[in-house]
């Protein structure tokens, strides 16, 4: 039986990654939350690395050459590191600017492409090698064909955990040019403490700064649009009279650490996978798909409640179970439109996206194409085709 839901559901979330990037500023509930809690943009990575696993599921669901699949899994997420390197990595400059091209002392090495890759890559991994030979006849010997899979995502949130509360953040320093010709200015960020989640003093920070460097992070932090550092919040604007230390400082939403729950993220993604491989019935199987749902809704805001705060930025627990069972509830709805009720024809335009969407995704939202029309102007670069119908002004 062919299954449409998957291919529709990439769509949906792709035509919301294009909408956050172009109208999240003009509309808060469209724009990214500074630190803590959820907007409807905030959903649209996990749901996207959530349609990742499933499809890991329906792509190794019969499986030649483990060595030759690891080889071309290896190979697409090399892709998409490069392709993520090329468009997020400065190369590209922003709209309004006809100029290209970057400092390599200040390339940015991680972005949404690199994070879906190795989220991509791991899943792939894990579905060619870590599954048993054991028959699935219920939901039981479902989990035990798959358990070290589930073990591999279990592993990597006692990771997380453990050095997101348990590393030492010491005190801090970084620089900012202010004026193109003035010396840099430092600022000393105080911190000191450990199972810090606030924006200054966080491990996900630390580690970034140590590895990556800090001037190879997003250069235009989120939480800069924080009441604290911003007087237009939650818009980015001028800094308020007391602003912090911290408000200019390097931070990467797609950094190492929180890129370990991305994984886990494409990891329960593959679990909804499986239940479309090994049980046919549609009643069966949204079932098995709502019970993990809506374990993971309540055990995320049961966390968030005792303290552990859903944030996108850092990507923690109870963000990751709350956004997989949004996922979740989304699919089981798309699925019960598109597979169980038929309705196929509205969606055949969506479907040709859906199976297209990195190449729609790079046009659109990594402002390929509007750079592109842009080259093309009047007398002056300013007087182009996007000025004319006011994108990018």
């Amino acid at each position: 039986m062919r299954l449409d839901s998957p291919v529709v559901l990439v769509l949906e979330f792709l035509m919301l990654m294009i909408l956050v990037d172009d109208a999240g500023g003009l509309i808060p509930a469209l724009n990214h939350s500074p630190w803590n809690g959820l907007t409807l943009a905030d959903y649209v990575m996990p749901f996207f690395l959530f349609i990742v696993g499933v499809s890991l599921a329906l792509t190794y669901k019969k499986l030649s050459c483990g060595v030759d699949a690891s080889r071309k899994a290896s190979l697409r997420a090399l892709k998409l590191l490069v392709l993520g390197l090329f468009l997020q990595g400065g190369y590209f400059h922003r709209v309004n600017d006809l100029t290209y091209g970057v400092d390599l002392k200040q390339i940015r090495w991680m972005g949404i492409l690199q994070r879906i890759g190795v989220a991509y890559l791991v899943a792939a991994l894990c579905e060619i090698w870590l599954k048993s030979d054991d028959t699935v006849n219920s939901g039981p010997s479902l989990l035990r064909k798959y358990r070290y899979q589930w073990a591999v995502a279990l592993i990597l949130s006692f990771l997380y955990l453990c050095l997101l509360y348990g590393l030492y953040v010491p005190d801090w320093v970084y620089q900012i040019q202010t004026e193109p010709s003035s010396e840099p200015k430092t600022f000393s960020v105080k911190c000191g403490v450990r199972g810090n989640t606030g924006p200054a003093c966080n491990a996900v920070g630390m580690i970034d700064r140590t590895i990556l460097g800090i001037h190879h992070l997003y250069q235009r932090p989120i939480y800069a649009r924080m009441p604290e550092c911003s007087i237009n919040s939650p818009n980015y604007g001028p800094l308020p009279p007391d602003a912090p230390a911290w408000c200019q400082a390097p931070f990467d939403p797609e950094g190492l650490l929180s890129s370990v729950m991305a994984i886990v993220t494409c990891l329960i993604g593959l679990h909804y996978g499986h239940i479309i491989v090994h049980f046919k019935d549609h009643r069966v199987r949204i079932i098995y798909w709502m019970i993990p749902t809506s374990c993971l809704v309540v055990f995320g805001l049961a966390l968030d409640l005792f303290g552990m705060h859903i944030n996108k930025v850092l990507y923690s627990l109870s963000y990751t179970c709350v956004t997989a069972g949004a996922a979740g509830i989304l699919f089981v709805g798309i699925y019960l439109m598109v597979d169980v009720c038929g309705c196929r024809r509205m969606t055949l335009v969506l479907e040709w996206m859906g199976m297209h969407a990195l190449m729609i995704y790079i046009l659109a939202a990594c402002n390929v194409f509007p750079i592109f029309l842009q080259g093309f102007y009047w007398g002056s670069p300013h007087n182009n085709i996007l000025k004319l119908i006011g994108v990018g002004t």
